[in-house]
């Protein structure tokens, strides 16, 4: 009985088997950038359509007379940025605009962390109160700024319960207390924003951590500052500055809580864009607006995008 032998494969046909069964590496030649196209459409006419548009009128004279046909509006270039610079408030409501996102930003930082902390530990309702700790983050801003306007009212209860403590402060919504009634009202509707990055950090902070620094006899301030602080640092890092482009970006609570025209103290610069268009309708003079607090927000945005690492190259370059 003979056998027959079957010839061993060759080392070309080795590796070309190897290589059929080894997965594709995807470089920067293949990749499927075809796969970017919906989201890429969706961006040219959400934002890229309209952002054209709004610095186009931003350089013509549109107003009530020339809204029909404003394709045809008169061309004037710079002067709706000069008129919006030297002639209208809008320094003064980019200064408080900055100035009371800074305040709320800093004052959220210690009361979304010492919330983080308080939950941290298992106890019993631990999840009711983490619930009612986001009762003010999820309401509707138009809603928190209703409620805020009847409890500041001059006969209402802030009023009410300061005056049992022998402090008459008057006017909440007018006046210079305005400002910081629009502070405290943020600050209430804000500060969850913090605590919800503050308890993501907290949970991916490794068990054994804790029980090393036990182990140490570390005391509670010098475990928050040596163990949690380090890996808090990160997510507060991204929490501020998307708390502080919240804050300067936000025009339902100032709009529903004082109204308009607004006090001057309260004029920030959403709704003084919108007191410009709506009410005023000089529609080339805050679309200039728009168009410089958009640069405003850029540059924290710029920080936010950096912070994050948003590499969107340079894996496919180092492949």
């Amino acid at each position: 009985m003979t056998t027959t032998r079957v010839p061993a494969p060759s080392s070309e046909q080795s590796a070309g088997g190897a290589r059929r069964g080894r997965p594709k590496r995807v470089t920067r030649a293949n990749r499927p950038l075809w796969m970017l196209l919906p989201g890429g459409l969706l961006t040219l006419v959400v934002i890229v359509v309209p952002l054209l548009v709004a610095a186009y009128i931003s350089l013509a004279d549109l107003d009530q007379y020339t809204i029909r046909e404003w394709v045809h509006a008169p061309f004037i270039a710079l002067d709706n940025y000069r008129e919006a610079l030297t002639d209208s408030p809008l320094l003064h409501g980019i200064g408080l605009s900055v100035g009371y996102a800074a305040i709320v930003t800093v004052v959220t930082l210690p009361i979304g962390v010492a919330a983080a902390l308080a939950t941290q530990d298992r106890f019993r309702g631990r999840g009711l109160v983490r619930s009612i700790f986001l009762v003010p983050y999820v309401l509707p801003a138009f809603v928190v700024g209703t409620v805020w306007r009847i409890i500041l009212q001059p006969e209402g209860i802030a009023n009410g319960w300061l005056a049992h403590l022998g402090w008459h402060p008057g006017l909440w919504l007018n006046g210079p207390k305005s400002f910081w009634a629009l502070v405290i009202v943020q600050v209430w509707a804000s500060w969850p924003l913090i605590y919800l990055l503050a308890v993501a950090g907290l949970q991916s902070i490794d068990p054994t951590v804790h029980e090393a620094a036990a182990l140490d006899g570390a005391g509670w301030w010098a475990k928050f500052w040596h163990v949690i602080g380090p890996h808090l640092r990160g997510p507060l890092a991204l929490a501020l500055i998307i708390a502080f482009l919240h804050n300067v970006n936000n025009f339902t609570l100032p709009f529903v809580l004082f109204g308009v025209p607004a006090p001057h103290d309260v004029e920030v610069l959403p709704v003084l864009t919108w007191v410009e268009s709506f009410q005023n309708l000089r529609f080339g003079l805050s679309a200039a607006m728009a168009v410089i607090s958009l640069v405003l927000i850029a540059i924290p945005m710029a920080v936010y995008l950096r912070a994050v690492r948003l590499n969107t190259g340079d894996e496919g370059a180092q492949r």
